[in-house]
């Protein structure tokens, strides 16, 4: 089973080293946002609440800073309830990516986004995972394939390898599916700051003041050497009028 959200706000807040990281993909997903409310999916520790202090923060298991507990793939929410649906770290732990983007595109606004923050499979990046992370990646499945949800799956099981598929190899399975849907953007970024830090690990080997400027510098290569070296990607789809 994975860390609880009070886990996590504890290592957060005794790592300035990973403030500052999950800091810089915040400023981020906020920039591609469009003007109105926000849905946040996975909220956890709660730390994107203190970027955005109106979004409804959910996530599968309850948190006092949480606003809501619900699955991300039955949203209980009205037809257009939103202008954007945000989550970091999330996609890749879903049973069913086909049914949460179904749920998407019923719960967000004509012209609203759906913005997350994922691993990326790259040649690098891949190294790191399969030797050194304990969550799986598997590139040999289809990631709209299940369209069913089972009900006593672990909400912490994981392929890291979904959100690439999605973005790269099913990319075309995913527009035909939801035509209405458009991918707007893809950054692929992060290449020594985020596998320095430690994530959630106890440990770090990056300054706390060494990270902003390393992530400034990473921005700024990521068409260079994103598909290479990134350990994350930044993703963003339009609901279409």
């Amino acid at each position: 089973m994975g860390k609880t959200p009070s886990a996590y706000r504890e290592i957060w807040n005794r790592k300035p080293v990973l403030q500052e990281i999950y800091a810089d993909i915040y400023r981020r997903i906020l920039a591609t946002c469009v003007p109105g409310p926000i849905l946040e999916i996975g909220g956890g520790s709660g730390n994107f609440k203190a970027f955005a202090p109106h979004a409804v923060s959910s996530d599968i298991v309850q948190a006092p800073w949480l606003n809501l507990v619900c699955d991300a793939q039955r949203l209980p929410f009205a037809e257009a309830s939103f202008a954007n649906i945000v989550m970091v770290d999330v996609l890749h732990h879903l049973e069913s990516p086909a049914l949460f983007f179904a749920e998407s595109m019923r719960v967000l606004k004509a012209g609203g986004r759906l913005i997350f923050c994922e691993p990326a499979i790259t040649p690098l990046s891949s190294i790191f995972y399969r030797l050194f992370h304990e969550e799986p990646f598997n590139m040999h499945v289809d990631p709209l394939a299940n369209k069913k949800l089972s009900n006593d799956r672990n909400p912490w099981e994981a392929n890291q390898g979904i959100p690439s598929l999605i973005i790269g190899r099913y990319r075309d399975a995913v527009a035909k599916a939801f035509p209405n849907l458009t991918l707007v953007s893809t950054n692929y970024l992060s290449f020594l700051a985020y596998p320095l830090s430690g994530g959630f690990k106890p440990w770090t080997r990056l300054p706390a003041a060494a990270a902003r400027p390393l992530l400034a510098v990473e921005w700024r290569l990521r068409s260079l050497l994103g598909r290479l070296a990134a350990f994350r990607l930044l993703a963003a789809y339009e609901k279409r009028a």
